[in-house]
């Protein structure tokens, strides 16, 4: 179905509707609850998404780019020129997970995706997973490969190689925080990524000659 109507009704549709999702889930939301969030008719929403599906999915990949975005600025900060690697990797991670903090109401939705991955519709979390989470390493393999390219790495697959980093630092704060909605001592979370990054370079790290 084409959007009709105003651009903005149907930002503040995706804005309640992240919110309704986050707070109830995919299951218990209802079209009903995100239309009074929105302080939008039902017929409203009905003119912009064809149904729950729809709309839980736009706002599922809205929130998925907006963090890779977000992802990429910080790659581009701290990874394009490497001064030092251990510092420049433990920066890259902290700003990571520090960036959950500036998508609340997304990171309530992927809570409410993992919770519900089973009755979240197939194509749905398809479609998810290949915006966000599951190519996450494919974007940070360029960036490695490159740092491989200057003599600072080694590894024979760059995508493998992103997907430890990602795994030994950034996942493993995101893990023990829920993403976000329980906060750690920032002490305790640096002390993960910096082992985490450690971890990763005493696999990655190039031979000294």
């Amino acid at each position: 179905m084409s959007p009709t109507g105003r651009p903005e009704k149907r930002r503040a549709i995706e804005q309640a509707a992240r919110k309704v999702f986050g707070r109830e889930g995919y299951t218990r939301a209802s079209v009903d609850a995100i239309a009074a969030e929105a302080q939008v008719s039902k017929r409203t929403i009905y003119n912009h998404f064809a149904d729950k599906e729809q709309l839980f999915l736009s706002v599922a990949l809205d929130g998925a780019h907006e963090v890779t975005d977000a992802i990429l600025r910080l790659m581009e900060l701290h990874l394009r020129k490497i001064v030092d690697l251990e510092e420049d990797l433990v920066a890259f991670c902290r700003d990571r997970v520090a960036a959950v903090a500036e998508f609340p109401d997304h990171f309530a939705l992927v809570r409410t995706l993992e919770a519900e991955v089973t009755r979240i519709p197939p194509t749905v979390l398809e479609k998810w997973l290949a915006a966000g989470p599951q190519s996450a390493h494919e974007r940070l393999a360029p960036y490695l490969r490159k740092i491989a390219d200057n003599g600072l790495l080694e590894f024979d697959d760059a995508e493998q190689a992103a997907l430890h980093l990602n795994l030994l630092t950034v996942t493993a704060v995101l893990q023990r925080t829920f993403y976000g909605s329980m906060p750690i001592p920032q002490a305790e979370a640096d002390e993960l990524i910096v082992s985490g990054v450690r971890a990763f370079l005493r696999l990655y790290a190039a031979a000294r000659s």
